[in-house]
């Protein structure tokens, strides 16, 4: 019978670099390994043919001397073991075994696992940021088996060594002209099983019970800061380390200040009586004590200020911030007789000079749409 072009076996360019190559070959290894695909023959002979292609074409010079004289280079002993399943098989199957059993092979023998990390979401105001505080939680969390000390077997007994494995956690697997090394399915890995489990964590080596933990906050946190406490996750598997526990720190929206980084915005009305005759005014700090601000005659709305050190500490550092007061010129609502009558006297004897920008705004209206039609 004919034997199938290797770079159509492989679905690729004669050109393909050997990235590419590798990559086909993974594609299609995954599609036609014979665990993917149980009890087809078909998919075993043509996961062999993959393999004999990969063997030839990512070897510089068999790929070489295959471009040049085809299959007959390899015929009579030429090109040493292409079409077997030599030392060359484990190393073509190595980069692949993750993709086709997962992690499985990294559990640790003996069944010693590290427990899960954990996440805890703490939302703090703007002043316990400001100072730091000390904070206590209460977590549901998976922590060791006082009956069994973590082992999973009843008290008295310990895990014995899996028959199946040898305590390896793997097992060989003869499929055809090849084996393969997959997890022991007696104990999942663990290369021990537990014939009489522990009645309190039913063989699991843990238990879930309500934890308080005291959390330090320090001075300066922001919104997203993360704040680890190693250890205090999930416990480990059968005696195995525990995982670590995260907070992660969310700021509540605060009625009066705005969060930029270190530095804090504060919004302010002014009368526009203050604002056209300046005055001061007497603004709140992070703090909770106050600072005056001047105001200087003629100030107009949006018009900010800073006050120097007055905002939030920087995190694990002697620095701090700025407060930045913006003030907003509040017009008057609800006014009586006499107060409307004022300001329309007020508006009577006011002069370019009394409003400058809007003086000079519509002076640009009027250059803007210059003279009418038909005026001289």
């Amino acid at each position: 019978m004919t034997k199938r072009c290797y770079y159509e076996t492989l679905e690729v360019e004669r050109d393909v670099d050997e990235s590419g190559l590798k990559s086909a070959f993974r594609k299609l290894a995954m599609k036609w390994h014979p665990d993917k695909n149980p009890g087809d023959q078909s998919s075993e002979v043509r996961f062999k043919e993959i393999n004999e292609a990969y063997e030839v074409l990512k070897d510089g010079q068999k790929r070489a001397a295959y471009d040049r004289f085809g299959h007959a280079a390899f015929e009579q002993g030429m090109g040493g073991g292409a079409h077997g399943f030599g030392a060359g098989f484990a190393s073509s199957f190595s980069d692949i075994f993750e993709d086709l059993f997962g992690m499985a092979g990294q559990r640790s023998r003996g069944g010693r696992e590290r427990g899960a990390d954990l996440r805890y979401n703490m939302e703090i105001t703007l002043e316990e940021a400001f100072q730091g505080k000390t904070a206590e939680i209460h977590i549901p969390v998976s922590v060791t088996c006082e009956s069994c000390s973590g082992t999973g077997a009843k008290a008295g007994t310990r895990p014995k060594t899996c028959s199946m494995c040898g305590g390896a956690g793997r097992v060989r697997h003869a499929q055809g002209f090849f084996a393969l090394e997959r997890t022991c399915p007696g104990c999942q890995g663990r290369g021990q099983v537990i014939e009489d489990p522990c009645g309190g964590c039913a063989g699991s080596g843990r238990v879930t019970r309500d934890r308080t933990l005291s959390v330090n906050i320090p001075a300066g946190v922001e919104d997203g800061t993360r704040i680890r406490l190693a250890g205090e996750g999930e416990a480990g598997v059968r005696g195995g380390p525990s995982g670590d526990l995260y907070i992660f720190l969310s700021l509540a929206s605060h009625e009066l200040f705005q969060r930029d980084s270190a530095d804090l915005h504060c919004r302010v009305p002014i009368s526009m009586i203050t604002a056209a005759l300046g005055g001061e005014v007497e603004v709140p700090t992070i703090d909770k004590a106050k600072t005056k601000v001047k105001v200087p005659a003629g100030t107009q709305s949006g018009r900010r200020f800073r006050v120097a050190s007055k905002g939030m500490p920087v995190l694990r550092s002697r620095q701090t911030g700025d407060m930045y007061v913006q003030v907003v010129v509040e017009t008057p609502q609800n006014l009586t007789k006499r107060q409307k009558e004022l300001l329309a006297e007020f508006e009577k004897l006011s002069s370019g000079d009394t409003q400058p920008e809007a003086s000079g705004f519509f002076a640009k209206v009027k250059d803007f749409f210059g003279p009418r039609a038909g005026t001289a």
